[in-house]
């Protein structure tokens, strides 16, 4: 009896001190979970994370390279193309600070980059190796949750700039593009489109020459809907182009 006992007092010991353990081990994991910060995961360099800056007109990756990371603009603008067999290039994203670039490297199995992204403005950039990116994916919720809502903001906008480029006019495209282009508040608030972009540029962006672009810039002026000032200024009710049938 009294050595039954024991082994059971022994028993006990071990349960109650691997429950202590695992209950440790437990607190632990969630107060690690609780620490994660998105915003702080996202600003500085770490394992797999390398912060580059980008000069102006110069290329984060180009078509045909390595789908190797995902980035993510911490400061500037970049913008997305595509070149085809022919050797045309096409415009079909423009993206912020905040935005992510070459995620199809996880979100698909490309294994080589099907556009270029360029930056057109200074740029910060956070790369994030793949590997790097996947784990974080799927040990950090609140990092996934913010992905996905990218994500879903971009699908759509893919959605209406196809709809813009198959219905509206090539006016209604420049419109469009230079509101996107620029961060417009008040009502008739002159607001600075960043960055400066010159009329080739936004061509490539509408899908037009650069004559038609310059024939609707000046009637855009006319109109008081834009303005130079030391650079292209953009009303707010330069909105009612994009909407007018």
């Amino acid at each position: 009896m009294p050595r039954r006992k024991t082994q059971k007092t022994v028993q006990k010991k071990v349960q109650k001190k691997f429950r202590k353990s695992s209950e440790k081990v437990q607190k632990k994991v969630r107060k690690n979970a609780q620490k994660f910060d998105v915003h702080a995961f996202l600003s500085r360099v770490g394992l797999g994370r390398t912060i580059l800056q980008y000069p102006a007109n110069s290329a984060i990756y180009s078509q045909g390279n390595p789908a190797d990371a995902v980035f993510y603009i911490q400061t500037g603008r970049v913008k997305l193309t595509v070149v085809s067999k022919q050797g045309k290039e096409a415009t079909v994203a423009l993206l912020k600070e905040g935005d992510f670039v070459g995620e199809g490297c996880i979100t698909s199995d490309q294994s080589l980059r099907t556009t270029s992204a360029l930056a057109i403005t200074d740029s910060s950039v956070l790369r994030i190796e793949k590997k790097v990116m996947l784990d974080v994916l799927h040990r950090e919720h609140a990092f996934s949750d913010l992905l996905v809502a990218f994500l879903v903001v971009r699908n759509s906008q893919i959605q209406a700039d196809l709809v813009d480029q198959l219905f509206n006019s090539a006016e209604k495209r420049l419109a469009r593009a230079l509101l996107l282009l620029t961060r417009f508040g008040k009502e008739n608030r002159l607001e600075p489109v960043l960055p400066r972009i010159s009329h080739e540029g936004l061509a490539e962006i509408v899908g037009t020459t650069r004559a038609r672009v310059t024939f609707f810039m000046n009637r855009f002026r006319k109109l008081g809907f834009i303005d130079y000032n030391g650079g292209l200024e953009v009303r707010s009710t330069l909105l009612d182009v994009v909407l007018h049938d």
